[in-house]
């Protein structure tokens, strides 16, 4: 009789995919992952499926946003432009912070939960997720709001400081 798998299952299956994908990355583009990095993975398909370009300009994001990967058609094989708040512009060391969160999206669309841009990009950038989840809530706290980057996350009161914000999954 096979077995029959449950939702929880395939949350914990594509967590522990994306955990494999950016420990890739952080063999592969570490152990510093910068600006000149983060252009190198952006053009690398083993990395980020679909072609993906930067552009600093909050045009297209909501208040409180960081970043947000909008699809450049109606096939992601079309690609995505990845728009970042030009707030970040003169802070490029901590771009890919932002971008290897949002990457999640690129690579998996609707299916890819806050929990899995965090275990990404953390595990990435080689940082114990925590410190991760610290330095990102900082980042968006420069834009005065919690972060809400396309995720489905309300941005919440409270900081976080106290696990309110609109960080945690």
């Amino acid at each position: 009789m096979a077995t029959q798998l449950t939702a929880t299952d395939a949350k914990q299956s594509l967590n522990a995919h994306v955990a494999t994908k950016g420990t890739e990355i952080f063999e592969k583009y570490g152990p510093q992952i910068g600006w000149s990095q983060l252009q190198a993975i952006l053009l690398d398909r083993s990395c980020v499926r679909y072609p993906c370009n930067l552009v600093f300009d909050s045009a297209r994001l909501n208040p409180g946003e960081f970043a947000f990967p909008e699809p450049k058609g109606d096939m992601p094989e079309e690609g995505f432009t990845l728009y970042v708040h030009p707030v970040y512009m003169t802070q490029l060391s901590l771009v890919p912070y932002l971008a290897l969160y949002q990457l999640v999206t690129v690579n998996y669309g609707e299916f890819a939960s806050a929990d899995d841009a965090e275990t990404f990009a953390a595990t990435a950038l080689g940082l114990p997720r925590e410190e991760y989840y610290e330095t990102i809530c900082g980042l968006a706290d420069e834009l005065g709001a919690g972060i809400d980057p396309g995720s489905g996350l309300a941005a919440r009161s409270g900081g976080c400081q106290s696990r309110h914000c609109g960080c945690s999954a």
